[in-house]
Formats: C-alpha cells, structure tokens, sequence
C-alpha cells in the first residue's frame, strides 16, 4: 500500500469512528431522553478553546448569571428553554466545568466558580440583571428537574434562595420610568404650586378689602 493509499485509509477510519462514536451518543440520548450537550462530547483543543473564548466574552459583558443543574431534562424543553432565553436577551449554553471556570476567569463571576459541579447549565444575562433568573425560576415551576444552585449580581455570589429576589429586580425600562416618574416629581409639584398662586392672590386681596370695607 503505497503512502498516499495509507494516508486515504486512516482519514476513513478516522471519520468513521468519529461517526460512530456520535451515533452511539445519539442512541444514548434517545433511550434516556435526556438532554446532552453533543457538540462538547469530543472537543478538540481547539474547540475548547473557542468555547472558553466565547462563554469569557459573555461573562465580560453581562450583567448577573444563574447556574442551575439540569439531570434529566428532556432535549424538547431544553431546547424550549433556549428560545424563551434567547427570547429574553440571555445567553444560554451548557459547558463542562473545568472550561466554565476558565471562562469566568477575570470576570465578576469569577465569584461563582466554586458552584461549578455537576451537570450546569449557564445563563447571562446580557441587558436586564432579571432576566436570567426569572427565565430559570419560571422554567423550574412547570419542570422540577432544573434547580438553581447560584446567582450572582455585581460581582457576588448569593444562594439559589435568593433568585425569586433578583428575577424580581426591575427591567430597564421599569427603571427608567421610576427615574422619570422620580425627575417629574418636583417639576409637577412646581407646577401645581404656581397654579395656586393666582388662587391665593385673588383670595388675599378679596380679605384685605373686606377688611377695609368693615373698617
């Protein structure tokens, strides 16, 4: 077999086994049907990489993060709780542990590390702090074989308890209209004061000229 037919052969074998190994993945799942995260079975090492890059550029940028264990969730609600995450502006993945703790390296969920066992799945919320946990605590209300572990806000680690407290913190826009209604206050109370004004004259001037009257 000369080098050229040698080289062919092993790329084959290569593939197939690579096929193989993925259709027995495929089965697994299907028999359990539980969710598994294919596509990180096998990584390469570059593939860990790209995956530890990219969790690190979400983390860099979000605003608050709930990591929740996942055995036994079925591949249709899993997939259902990643429409309704990116729905929600949050960015939603499953990742091992050992890559996830990498990721948040140098990130204000570097807190969060020591949360990391078990089977997670990681959500960051990417414009609203809420939007994660209230994304996982509504999920949990109709699938109890999601639970939250951790959460974290600005850079600090709370307990799965205090989840139904952040996935109540207000949406930006909530926000902003609090901050409006806070910047009108004053001016409507102006407003209102110098409408009574005029009132108050009329009133003052019509007692001053009874009072003459009766003098």
């Amino acid at each position: 077999m000369s080098n050229a037919d040698g080289g062919a052969h092993t790329k084959v074998l290569r593939k197939a086994s690579i096929l193989s190994n993925l259709m027995l993945i495929l089965y697994l799942t299907s028999l359990t049907g539980c969710f598994q995260e294919v596509s990180e079975v096998a990584l390469s090492l570059n593939g860990k990489k790209a995956v530890v890059a990219e969790v690190n550029e979400i983390a860099s940028s979000a605003v608050s993060a709930v990591v929740a264990e996942y055995r036994g969730v079925s591949v249709s609600d899993m997939t259902a709780l990643r429409v309704k995450a990116r729905d929600a502006g949050v960015y939603l993945r499953v990742v091992r542990n050992t890559l996830a703790k990498r990721a948040v390296e140098g990130t204000e969920f570097a807190c969060m590390q020591e949360v990391f066992t078990g089977p997670l799945v990681f959500a960051f919320s990417i414009n609203e702090p809420s939007a994660a946990a209230r994304i996982i605590q509504d999920f949990a209300k109709t699938n109890d074989k999601i639970k939250a572990t951790a959460v974290s806000v600005g850079g600090k680690l709370l307990g799965p308890e205090q989840i139904a407290a952040v996935a109540k913190l207000p949406t930006k826009d909530e926000a902003l209209a609090s901050l409006m209604s806070l910047m009108l206050a004053p001016v409507t109370k102006l407003a209102r004061t110098l409408n009574e004004v005029p009132g108050k004259l009329v009133r003052t001037v019509a007692a001053v000229k009874d009072q003459k009257q009766a003098a």
